[in-house]
């Protein structure tokens, strides 16, 4: 199999959102014989501007920036083993949040294509913490009050994945990309998309990235926490997860990636507890922070995105897959 003598850079960006699906689309994209994708698959690139990420300081952010690619080399050597014929990608979903990362993806991938994938913004953001609580560095037990310090988070130094509510304000987030990458070069597909018919969602991918049709026909379901009840588990395990994470910054990455999922498989106990729902009157009291940007995001897509505005949860991907 020859390797392509083209520039060792991607040809396509999965670039958010986080809990959105998009590890589900990176994973059926993977299985497209004209796909070549990175390994990591999330190597943060365009987060940085050749230089070291910055210090972010919440729950297990320096132990996760460690595998952070910064260096130009590094990250052309992720493509460097592509095959001639393949198409190459990675997916970072912050690319979508982060503005900086829009100039530099424009500068240095002027032709690139890129796929945002779009979520409910009051469910993404309860996925969100359903992460990081289900991993032990979420310590509020509540997700509406832990939605309510995300000010106090930024301040603190937090890493991006704590920002609730700025990960889900995609209409901001496209109006500025398209200052940079002309929109004919993004697809914006919708989380329901994935879930709902998911060969038709695979095939809309290919077909914008201009490959075959019809060579996947399954997503793999998305990487969904199973749900860990407030208990004395979590507050006797919690603070020690918290603190293994932050320690973990001073080994090489694996050794917490190893160390990590017997301590947190402990936090859940020996059931698997039922993820709930958000309520009506969660989502109620959340709908009004994403109402405008909800606007914004149907003026720049030409899409219609009102059920958003619903008190209704339509929940996780599992749940919505197996309804």
């Amino acid at each position: 199999m020859s390797i392509s003598s083209r520039p060792p850079r991607p040809d396509f960006l999965i670039v958010g959102a986080p809990k959105a699906g998009t590890t589900a689309l990176h994973s059926a994209l993977a299985r497209h014989p004209e796909v070549f994708v990175s390994s990591p698959k999330e190597p943060k690139y365009f987060l940085c501007d050749d230089a070291p990420p910055p210090h972010w300081c919440g729950p297990g952010d320096k132990h996760s920036q460690q595998e952070w690619v910064w260096r130009r080399a590094d990250y052309e050597a992720l493509f460097a083993t592509a095959p001639a014929h393949a198409v190459r990608g990675e997916s970072t979903p912050f690319y979508l949040w982060s503005r900086g990362a829009h100039r530099r993806i424009a500068e240095m991938l002027p032709d690139v294509r890129l796929i945002a994938v779009v979520r409910d913004p009051i469910d993404r953001a309860y996925s969100n913490w359903m992460h990081l609580w289900c991993d032990g560095l979420e310590p509020i037990p509540d997700f509406v009050e832990a939605f309510g310090r995300e000010r106090e988070r930024v301040q603190a130094g937090y890493a991006p994945f704590w920002r609730y509510r700025e990960l889900g304000l995609y209409g901001e987030q496209l109006q500025h990309l398209y200052r940079y990458v002309d929109p004919e070069r993004v697809l914006v597909m919708r989380y329901r998309e994935l879930v709902e018919d998911p060969r038709a969602a695979v095939d809309k991918a290919s077909t914008f990235l201009g490959i075959g049709t019809g060579h996947v026909d399954s997503i793999p379901s998305d990487n969904a926490r199973t749900y860990v009840e407030p208990s004395w588990r979590t507050r006797a395990l919690g603070p020690v997860v918290r603190g293994g994470a932050w320690l973990g910054q001073f080994v090489r990455p694996e050794v917490w990636r190893r160390a990590a999922p017997p301590l947190i498989k402990q936090l859940g106990g020996s059931g698997e507890a039922h993820r709930p729902l958000l309520s009506q009157e969660q989502r109620s009291s959340l709908i009004d922070v994403f109402a405008d940007d909800i606007a914004v995001l149907t003026e720049v897509t030409g899409q219609d995105f009102s059920q958003w505005l619903s008190p209704v949860s339509r929940g996780s991907f599992r749940q919505r897959a197996t309804a």
